[in-house]
């Protein structure tokens, strides 16, 4: 009933800075939250970012500061902009969609920080 697609990802440099992008699809009512979850190899899957449909936004201490969540409701958009990349951004960043009782999931986009 909800899909979800990100894309984005690729290889940067540290210092590097790129945007993911999660389209959602279906029946997108009763959506009232979006984020974006990263997993690396060996570690768990850690929550990076929130927003509400509201916009109002939550943020991993571990990015503050270098990642910003923004979404274009008309598009069924979510946006994670990242800045100032670290080797240890390097993960799987997963999409997440919110509804009441459900979750939704995309199929993740892998991003490497890497000189």
């Amino acid at each position: 009933q909800v899909l979800l697609v990100e894309s984005g990802g690729g290889l940067v440099q540290p210092g590097g800075s790129l945007r993911l992008s999660c389209a959602a699809s279906g029946t997108i009512s009763g959506i009232y939250a979006m984020g974006w979850y990263r997993q690396a190899p060996g570690k768990q899957r850690e929550a990076v970012a929130a927003i509400t449909s509201g916009g109002r936004t939550t943020y991993a201490d571990s990015v503050k500061g270098r990642f910003t969540i923004s979404r274009d409701n008309a598009n069924n958009t979510v946006y994670l902009q990242m800045n100032s990349l670290k080797p240890e951004d390097t993960a799987v960043y997963y999409c997440n969609a919110q509804r009441l009782k459900v979750s939704y999931w995309g199929q993740g986009t892998q991003v490497t920080v890497s000189s």
